[in-house]
């Protein structure tokens, strides 16, 4: 290519793994710069701060920046211990942003609005790649700026992009309207949300480790406002709960495995009444609050409902570039197969690099939880080693870059097409040992498991009815004080 060298890399994000992509172009001996839209970095991890991660520090510290951070006499923290995000940000991320070597590199208030090759629409073809790429960036104050580069490496993430509360993919009719008693993610249930959820009848939509944290903390705000009731409502139908929790004791991640034990916990003691097979289709406020209706389901009223249904890659700022995205995961073509989430979990996800993270567009690359798209399986292990991996392909060592390593803690729980099968699981237990371990029927809802009802006007999680089933929330008793602890 004749795209000139002298040129910087852009880095799209101050995240995790945008500024180890930094550190590992600094030490390929390129030149990154840095453009984060908000006012400091890591903005995105503030917004969950208060969580804790399941990963120890051992994986969240990538070796490039680690060893710039020496360099400057930062003392790593202990390896097996679990940092919180705001811990992360502190004893980590913040100092390796304030690295001589990357702070000056860095640009913040620089939000990237769309990305091109300079001169070139997505259609020209001829002399396209000796063409830079023109990086057009919003400041803070609405004016406008570009910049030249020489390869793009998006980082941007997806925190900003939640999946809606509808099962189709779209946000459901009222979901709007409600906004103001909806929140996405894992808002800080125990601090600067406190009150808005303190003895109130609360919804959490989802079943991945988003979902458990919001409930876990749920718990334990009940044990001091016992008013408070939780109920969770999860897609999948109760014959498919197998691996719901997670691996428990096989998982790798002590912590991870810790975390779907106790969600486990809630529902077995009836702390949290589980609904199962619910796919939302509309939100309505009334006067007595919300109310959420599935296919033969209305869950309510409900005061707050927190959706921890995932995140999406918004992929609108590379739409003049030609990038080849899997149809389903909206992943690089080449890595789809690699983390389908319907395939793989965490801890099965086959080494990679740049040769799968490769577009059509040459020295275009999406790293990052936003190279996953719309799968879930991402860890920050992974994007470390695929930045490494990007660093050495722009630096063209193509030797180096196909030579990744990468070895991932076991999630405990296999994921199989097996798992639709009646009675069966991938991980060894069978419907009625998950309906016998949570004191649950295989219909939809929590409680002692029962016999359930097989007359033409029952429904059992999507069976004829001839009216919705309503979930009425009650008063149940008090948190154990054990929970959260």
């Amino acid at each position: 290519m004749a795209t000139p060298s002298h040129l910087p890399v852009a880095i799209i994000g101050a995240g995790p793994v945008g500024l180890a992509a930094a550190a590992h172009l600094l030490a390929q001996g390129q030149d990154p710069v840095i453009l984060e839209q908000g006012a400091e970095v890591g903005a995105g991890i503030r917004s969950w701060g208060h969580v804790r991660l399941f990963s120890p520090w051992q994986y969240v510290v990538d070796e490039a920046a680690a060893v710039l951070l020496t360099e400057q006499g930062w003392t790593r923290p202990t390896d097996d211990g679990h940092p919180t995000g705001h811990d992360f940000l502190d004893q980590y991320h913040v100092p390796l942003a304030a690295v001589p070597a990357i702070a000056s590199r860095l640009r913040l208030g620089s939000r990237v609005i769309g990305v091109t090759r300079s001169g070139f629409d997505k259609m020209k073809s001829f002399g396209r790649e000796d063409a830079p790429f023109r990086v057009d960036l919003e400041r803070a104050d609405g004016t406008t700026d570009s910049l030249l580069a020489r390869a793009v490496v998006d980082a941007s993430g997806t925190i900003l992009s939640p999946n809606p509360i509808g099962a189709s993919g779209r946000p459901v009719p009222g979901e709007a309207a409600a906004a103001g008693h909806i929140a996405y993610g894992v808002p800080d249930i125990l601090g600067a949300a406190r009150e808005r959820y303190a003895g109130r009848r609360v919804l959490v939509i989802g079943s991945g480790h988003s979902a458990f944290n919001a409930l876990l903390d749920l718990a334990r705000l009940g044990n001091e406002a016992s008013a408070t009731t939780v109920t969770w409502a999860v897609r999948r139908p109760a014959a498919r709960f197998a691996g719901l929790f997670g691996g428990g004791a096989a998982d790798g991640l002590a912590e991870r495995g810790a975390l779907g034990s106790r969600t486990r916990d809630l529902v077995e003691n009836g702390s949290v009444q589980l609904v199962a097979g619910f796919r939302a289709t509309r939100v309505t406020q009334g006067t007595e609050g919300l109310t959420i209706a599935g296919d033969d389901t209305v869950i309510g009223p409900v005061d707050e409902v927190i959706v921890a249904t995932g995140f999406r890659p918004d992929l609108s700022l590379l739409s003049e570039l030609r990038v080849a995205l899997d149809p389903v995961v909206e992943s690089p073509v080449a890595l789809a197969p690699l983390i389908d989430p319907n395939v793989h979990s965490c801890g099965s996800v086959p080494p990679h690099g740049a040769e799968e993270l490769r577009h059509p567009e040459p020295d275009l690359y999406i790293a990052g939880m936003k190279s996953y798209g719309r799968a879930p399986t991402f860890l920050m292990l992974t994007g470390y080693e695929q930045v490494r991996s990007i660093a050495c392909a722009i630096a063209g060592d193509w030797a180096a870059a196909r030579e990744v390593r990468l070895v991932l803690p076991e999630t405990g729980v296999c994921s199989t097409s097996l798992v639709d099968a009646p009675g069966a699981s991938c991980c060894g237990a069978t419907i009625e040992d998950v309906a016998a371990a949570t004191g649950m029927s295989s219909c939809c809802g929590g409680g002692p498991a029962r016999e359930a009802d097989t007359s033409a006007s029952s429904s059992c999680c999507g069976g004829a009815t001839t009216s919705p089933q309503v979930i009425q929330l009650t008063p149940r008793r008090r948190f154990p004080a054990t929970i959260g602890d």
